[in-house]
C-alpha cells in the first residue's frame, strides 16, 4: 500500500469511512509532498496528460456533469481506490465542481444527501458547489444507483 496522504495537508479531506482524498484547483501548482496516484478531473475538455493515472468527467464550469452517470462510475472508482491510493480530485478552479463531486463523494461515503454540501464547506472550502443547480444536484444525488 501506498503512503496515504497527510490529512493535514491543504485540501485533504477525511471522509467518514477513514479514507483520505485531496481536492484542488488545476490552475495552481502540484502542492509539495507525495504525487496523486489516481486523479479525477473535472473539466469542459480532457486534461493534458499527468504522471499519474487519471479519469476525466466532462462537466463545463459553472455547469452540472454532462453524464451523471460517468460522475457516478467516477467517484465510485476514486472512493474505492482511495483506500489503498492516493487519490485526488480536481477541476480547474477548485470549488464549484470539485465541491459539488466532493460532497457526492461524501454521499457515496455516508452522509446524508441533504446535509453534504455542508459537510464539504466545513471540512474543505466554505465557499465550494458555487450554483444552486449544483447544490440541488448533490440533494437529489442518492447513495445508490437508479
Amino acid at each position: 500500500m501506498a503512503r496515504a496522504w497527510d490529512p493535514d495537508a491543504p485540501g485533504v479531506v477525511t471522509l467518514p469511512s477513514g479514507r483520505l482524498v485531496r481536492a484542488r484547483g488545476l490552475r495552481r501548482p502540484v502542492p509539495e509532498g507525495p504525487l496523486p496516484e489516481f486523479g479525477t478531473y473535472l473539466l469542459g475538455r480532457a486534461p493534458a496528460p499527468l504522471a499519474w493515472s487519471t479519469r476525466w468527467v466532462r462537466w463545463p464550469d459553472f455547469r452540472l456533469p454532462a453524464d451523471p452517470a460517468d460522475l457516478r462510475a467516477a467517484l465510485e472508482d476514486a472512493l474505492a481506490r482511495a483506500a489503498t491510493e492516493r487519490v485526488e480530485i480536481a477541476c480547474a478552479g477548485g470549488r464549484g465542481r470539485t465541491g459539488t463531486a466532493l460532497s457526492c463523494l461524501a454521499v457515496l461515503d455516508g452522509v446524508p444527501s441533504t446535509a453534504a454540501v455542508a459537510w464539504v464547506r466545513q471540512r474543505y472550502d466554505a465557499r465550494a458547489v458555487e450554483t444552486p443547480f449544483q447544490a440541488r444536484f448533490v440533494r437529489r444525488f442518492s447513495p445508490r444507483a437508479g
